[in-house]
């Protein structure tokens, strides 16, 4: 009789951040049953149904202080945990996978205490509050970025990178990252213009959309392009219109719009940061300034300090500073090159099979 095969849970909710590397890590494991673990109404149950049975559990994260609502949280959690344990014991699941967040603590205890091993991923470059905690509980933690590690002492941690979407792994990796991609732009672009693609990470950026309009003009006068991707959530998305000037919440095919640009401006979320690296695409970072542990300026730090890209803060940025150094970058083609190589030599594009073969380890050994 043949054996079966191995299952395992996956508990990865709320943002891109969060799920993309799972599905690509689970991508990696076609010979596994996979079941995910989620929360309701988040991101998760428009993207992992179509793929993997989804379980979901009603936990939240504790807000600052402690008071009634903490007390909640605590009861949710409790709940949350043996709700897990049962999942687990139910789908006699041998081994969990999180890429963090609030749903990994109930995660990590429920597998810990029916001693099964977990797989941590942290993709940032200075880990969470959640991962400091759990990292020792668990079996490895993998790491986005190496300078992670020296937060995480007793942890056993493994730098593998951070796994990208589907769409940035071609089939031939050589080819694509020569700039060969299967998927060719559908918007009206003109060949050899200059490119700007603004996006904010899965949930946008109203604040980088506002200075962005504020100072798209002169960009436009330049011969410049935009690429807009302004996310669901701003009232204004719709406020400028030019013939230079694509606005979208969302694009699809960002591995083709990535390549295609000569310039991009972003958050520092890890896995926008890893979609540049692996397409070679320089950058402005405008880190999140209320991001948890101010994650995004240490993660926009390895880009900057290996020359990769310019951070700005939000909190010191006007319109016309970011106007300005995005015409003198664009100004500088050289510059721009050595930026997008230096990109390149930051990205892991293998990340998905490292991840998988240490879950495999930790999994079957």
């Amino acid at each position: 009789m043949a054996n079966a095969p191995t299952r395992l849970l996956i508990a990865a909710s709320g943002t891109g951040g969060h799920l993309f590397p799972a599905i690509a890590l689970a991508e990696k494991l076609p010979d596994y049953q996979i079941e995910w673990l989620g929360v309701p109404n988040r991101l998760e149950t428009q993207l992992v149904p179509k793929q993997y049975p989804l379980n979901t559990i009603a936990v939240e994260g504790f807000q600052q202080g402690f008071g009634l609502s903490s007390v909640r949280t605590l009861g949710k959690l409790a709940l949350s945990i043996l709700e897990v344990r049962r999942i687990l014991k139910q789908g006699n699941f041998q081994g969990v996978f999180t890429t963090g967040g609030y749903i990994a603590g109930p995660a990590v205890i429920a597998a810990r205490s029916l001693s099964l091993p977990v797989v941590f991923h942290e993709s940032n470059a200075i880990p969470g509050k959640v991962t400091r905690f759990f990292g020792p509980w668990c079996s490895a933690v993998a790491l986005g970025f190496e300078v992670a590690a020296k937060y995480l002492p007793r942890a056993k941690n493994v730098c593998v990178g951070t796994p990208v979407r589907a769409s940035f792994r071609a089939a031939s990796l050589t080819q694509f990252l020569n700039g060969a991609i299967d998927a060719p732009l559908d918007l009206a672009i003109p060949e050899g213009v200059p490119l700007i693609v603004v996006f904010g990470g899965s949930q946008g950026a109203v604040a980088v959309n506002k200075l962005v309009r504020e100072s798209a003009n002169a960009w436009f006068d330049a011969g410049v392009y935009v690429v807009h991707l302004t996310g669901d959530r701003d009232p204004e998305a719709d406020s400028l219109k030019h013939p230079q000037y694509i606005a979208l919440p969302f694009y699809n095919n960002m591995a083709a719009l990535l390549q295609r640009a000569t310039l991009a401006i972003s958050r520092s979320g890890a896995g926008s940061l890893t979609e540049l690296a692996v397409c070679g695409t320089p950058a402005i970072l405008i880190p999140y300034p209320f991001a948890a542990e101010d994650h995004q300026s240490y993660n926009a730090d390895v880009f900057t300090s290996s020359g990769a890209a310019l951070t700005l803060k939000q909190s010191e940025l006007t319109a016309q500073v970011l106007q300005s150094n995005v015409l003198n970058l664009l100004q500088s083609p050289q510059e721009l090159a050595k930026m997008g190589e230096k990109a390149k030599a930051i990205a892991v594009p293998d990340s998905a099979e490292k991840l998988a073969q240490l879950v495999r380890e930790v999994i079957e050994t």
